[in-house]
């Protein structure tokens, strides 16, 4: 039985796909994006979107960008919108030295109740690492949780047989 994982990517996340695949880093995040939307797409997963998220795009100096990033992020079904709470969170994690956007995309995340928080972003997966004990979910490159949710589902198959 598939999981049904709630996931928030950040804007990173979202752009990786139309950057330069040439490294070979970059072509396999964008192929584990791809492959985390597909699974939203279908059905088997959902994707979080966020007045956040809706901001930062609309900061991308392309308006072909714009529209490629929109049209992935039309797959998510969940919108979390601004609150109370959500803005003292963010001030919470702007304390602890997340940056404005990123501050707005985990407590979005959390407001959401978003399983994983998915991004590309090497420093602020670093400071998410220095920081679990405060955040309430689950921070992790798109590459890195995918093989942890696969390998996850094949070892429960072994356990089924």
């Amino acid at each position: 039985m598939i999981e049904q994982y709630k996931i928030y990517m950040d804007v990173c996340c979202l752009n990786r796909p139309f950057d330069d695949q040439k490294q070979e880093r970059i072509h396999l995040e964008a192929e584990a994006v791809l492959l985390i939307l597909n699974e939203c797409r279908s059905g088997n997963w959902k994707l979080i979107n966020s007045n956040a998220l809706d901001a930062e795009i609309g900061q991308t100096p392309s308006l072909a960008k714009i529209r490629q990033v929109i049209n992935l992020l039309s797959v998510a079904r969940i919108k979390v919108q601004t609150s109370e709470e959500l803005e003292q969170r963010l001030f919470q994690l702007t304390q602890l030295g997340f940056g404005a956007y990123d501050a707005a995309h985990i407590a979005s995340a959390e407001r959401g109740k978003s399983d994983v928080f998915l991004t590309t972003d090497d420093r602020l997966l670093r400071r998410a690492n220095k920081q679990t004990a405060i955040l309430r979910l689950k921070v992790s490159n798109p590459v890195q949780w995918l093989a942890q949710v696969i390998q996850a589902e094949e070892s429960n198959d072994d356990d089924t047989e």
